[in-house]
């Protein structure tokens, strides 16, 4: 899953692509390069970001998606939002997947949507919201433990009426220390109890950063370590803003 940020704060500078025809031109390098899906998110989930109106978000990724797949209509794209309305739109301009960072926690109308529309659902885990969820990094039973309970929990609430096309997202970064997001990714292979999916999205992230003493822009070399360890625990997707080396990762390893 290749990012296109349709925003002008993106913690990755590369990724931001406010401009139609310059995030046109990603999705061609992406999908040249093995991309399998295009995420378009217009609403910056970095921790601290500023707060978007649904007006801006929707101004900033319908424009792109439909830009998308007017040039390329077999390409497969996630809206990146957590706001139904804005799903909504986006899949009326083309999007595929709805891909949701707060698991329907911010919407209340979220997962009636997802349902009316027929379309897989990327659930992602995250206490509070962007500008919140530093200060909730508290886990009494342990952050694995909780994670999969909340999956377990939210998951049935789709599975129980029939609507099973969900794949899950530990959020790595989200409402989650650097040492909780290594405990996550350590236990990432018990996830598969669970029988869903498994997205992971660490690419350039504060844990490859912090961790190392560097900038995002010199954190290629770690996520792809850390990709290669996902894939090796069960993730079934790679989120990442460099295809080309990820693609690499999971050629290598099959």
């Amino acid at each position: 899953m290749g990012i296109i940020n349709a925003t002008p704060d993106s913690f990755y500078n590369n990724s931001r692509k406010v401009y139609v025809d310059d995030a046109v031109l990603q999705a061609e390098t992406m999908l040249n390069e093995g991309a399998s899906i295009l995420d378009i998110g217009g609403y910056s989930s970095r921790p601290g970001a500023d707060h978007v109106k649904e007006e801006e978000e929707l101004n900033r990724v319908l424009p792109i998606i439909e830009a998308i797949k007017n040039k390329f209509p077999n390409s497969i794209i996630s809206i990146d939002t957590f706001r139904s309305n804005v799903a909504k739109n986006a899949t009326y301009f083309g999007a595929d997947i709805i891909n949701d960072i707060s698991g329907g926690n911010l919407d209340d109308k979220m997962f009636n949507t997802v349902k009316e529309l027929n379309i897989p659902y990327i659930m992602m885990h995250m206490r509070g919201t962007p500008q919140t969820m530093k200060s909730l990094t508290d886990y009494p039973k342990g952050v694995t433990f909780e994670v999969m309970k909340y999956f377990a929990e939210k998951s049935q609430e789709f599975l129980s009426d029939g609507t099973a096309d969900i794949i899950i997202d530990p959020g790595f970064g989200f409402a989650k220390t650097i040492e909780q997001n290594y405990e996550l990714l350590q236990n990432l292979h018990l996830f598969k109890e669970l029988n869903l999916p498994i997205l992971v999205g660490v690419s350039r992230k504060s844990m490859i950063t912090k961790k190392l003493g560097i900038t995002s822009s010199e954190a290629l070399n770690g996520t792809s370590v850390l990709n290669t360890l996902a894939i090796l625990k069960g993730a079934h997707i790679l989120r990442v803003h460099d295809v080309k080396p990820a693609v690499e990762c999971v050629k290598l390893i099959q």
